[in-house]
């Protein structure tokens, strides 16, 4: 069915939009070089209740659906992806205590994180347990009323603000994917080991942490004991991966247009030569589509229909086209496109991490093909 943005959505994207225009663009470059979090922008978003965008209205959010977040995603990415990155690392970890957490959790947490007074960070991925998640090896033991968690976990974005850590941690011999358990662990219980210096994203530093020993109050288990992997699949906060990609896909094709009908060669706008305008056509035939497969897998979960397809589909699609077309904005930019002084060669490290991010493309051009094999067997 074609899918067209309810009058309600519209405006909420074209609010984004202009936010992001005023707010992120003119500081989006010097973030990136100063390696600076976006402190004051993220205060701005909590003003918004964008941090709560698809959480209840009765504990503090918006009540919007996943179209309203992959367009307001879009938007934010397209000034700045560390700044949409931030957003949603935190809004998941908002989600998953609203689908399951206990009532005393939600009253406790959800209306300040929907404002960003309470930070959340995403404590998953390890040394061992990449893409693999069955390798986690951070455990949680009983101990009276509470668990003792001992481990580490990598890539933990928003860590230097987080006041929260969701951080699941092996508690059971189950096979995969249960015997895993998820807690919301205050960010003092964590050492810091190291900070990536990393190629994009830089505003939002990427961490590895560690627990020793620490203890955590049953009260801040989030879910059921031995199903904290298993919820993750029961919310599609994952469609802000490609929607990510669709913002810079599209920012990349704006400064390519941009750059090539003002520069000119031999008297003449670059834009006017058909090369460069099949170029564009190309920028332009990536990020339509990139947008339309994205905002498809978010209506089908917004209209409680199986997205897990059409949810591959957008990822691969937005985070390539992402990269493809800033590699060749990038080109289109010649030499000014290779420095500092233009923004396309941010938009092409910040799209790579897209390709791993929310697990590598390879593993979910391997799934999806895998389920076709299967559906003609």
């Amino acid at each position: 069915m074609p899918f067209h943005p309810t009058d309600a959505q519209t405006a909420l994207r074209s609010e984004a939009r202009e936010f992001a225009t005023d707010e992120i663009v003119p500081v989006a470059d010097e973030l990136d070089h100063e390696a600076r979090y976006p402190a004051d922008i993220m205060s701005a978003l909590g003003e918004r209740r964008w941090a709560g965008l698809t959480l209840p209205e009765s504990v503090g959010g918006l009540g919007r659906g996943y179209v309203a977040l992959a367009l307001v995603t879009e938007e934010l990415a397209a000034a700045s992806m560390p700044v949409a990155s931030a957003l949603n690392l935190h809004l998941g970890v908002a989600q998953l205590t609203a689908e399951h957490g206990t009532p005393a959790q939600r009253d406790r947490w959800l209306d300040s994180m929907a404002r960003f007074e309470t930070v959340a960070a995403l404590g998953l991925s390890e040394d061992n347990a990449g893409s693999d998640k069955s390798g986690i090896e951070t455990t949680a033991e009983r101990d009276g009323e509470g668990w003792r968690l001992t481990g580490h976990k990598r890539w933990v974005s928003n860590f230097h603000e987080a006041d929260l850590v969701c951080t699941y941690a092996r508690t059971g011999d189950e096979p995969f994917p249960g015997g895993i358990t998820a807690f919301l662990v205050d960010s003092e219980a964590f050492t810091l080991d190291r900070e990536w210096d990393t190629l994009g994203a830089r505003p939002v530093p990427a961490c590895r942490v560690t627990l020793e020993d620490a203890f955590v109050p049953d009260e801040r288990r989030l879910g059921a004991v031995g199903e904290g992997y298993r919820h993750r699949s029961t919310v599609a906060n994952g469609v802000n991966v490609p929607a990510r990609g669709v913002g810079i896909a599209r920012a990349a094709r704006d400064a390519a247009a941009t750059h090539t009908t003002d520069r000119k060669q031999a008297g003449n706008p670059l834009a006017d030569r058909q090369g460069v305008r099949w170029e564009l056509a190309s920028l332009t035939r990536r990020f339509e589509t990139a947008r339309a497969v994205t905002l498809r897998a978010a209506d089908r979960a917004d209209r409680g229909l199986d997205y897990g397809r059409a949810m591959a589909t957008a990822k691969l699609e937005a985070t390539e086209a992402a990269v493809e077309n800033a590699n060749d904005a990038l080109q289109l930019h010649g030499g000014i496109g290779y420095t500092r002084e233009r923004s396309v060669e941010r938009y092409l490290r910040d799209a790579k991490l897209l390709t791993i991010a929310g697990g590598p493309n390879a593993g979910h051009r391997d799934a999806l093909g895998a389920a076709v094999v299967e559906e003609h067997r």
